[in-house]
């Protein structure tokens, strides 16, 4: 299993999970999984993480922040130069399937370019030609893009959700509580 992760997974993780994992068995299965590969952060999601909520993702996941442990791991992913493997048939994909058609239709054509040049450098995106670029080199292997996001367009942008354009690029998306579920060897226990 390989997974890419969003921002607003890990604030959910170092929000909601974290402060029970007293024993920081949680926190150490995390680490371990990113030093291994297994989880993939990309470099917007740290730049993300940096001015979202004041840092706390980084301050809490201060490893991530560790130039030594992102050097021997070679963190993080360096998404500068991602492409999709056939840019031609994913860019028509852009302009008619990822796109809010009621939203698109609003713009004129440069204002469209620019949002589209903005969205194609997103974390969003970058996530989304990770996963596709891990899908074709691990076949054999599950590939989840972890996120918060939901289906449901309700904030007019002019480009749907990660989990509507997963949808379209046959990448399954699952929630941080999904993907804990799937860390095999680890029982959660309240006391």
């Amino acid at each position: 299993m390989k997974v890419v992760i969003d921002t607003s997974s890990l604030l959910s993780l170092v929000r909601y999970y974290l402060p029970f994992d007293k024993q920081k068995i949680l926190f150490e299965i995390v680490k371990a999984k990113i030093a291994n590969g297994e989880i993939t952060v990309i470099d917007k999601i740290i730049e993300e993480c940096k001015y979202t909520s004041k840092g706390l993702v980084l301050e809490t996941l201060s490893f991530l922040n560790d130039k030594s442990f992102n050097k021997t791991h070679k963190l993080p992913l360096n998404t500068e130069f991602i492409l999709p493997s056939a840019p031609a048939k994913f860019y028509r994909m852009v302009d008619n399937n990822f796109v809010v058609t009621v939203q698109r239709a609003r713009l004129n054509e440069t204002q469209y370019d620019s949002l589209k040049n903005d969205f194609m450098n997103s974390a969003d995106m970058k996530m989304i030609l990770t996963s596709l670029n891990l899908k074709k080199d691990n076949p054999t292997e599950d590939i989840f893009l972890v996120t918060e996001e939901t289906e449901a367009s309700n904030d007019n942008k002019v480009f749907k959700k990660i989990p509507a354009i997963c949808s379209q690029l046959d990448i399954t998306t699952i929630n941080i509580q999904q993907l804990i579920d799937k860390f095999e060897g680890m029982k959660i226990e309240i006391k």
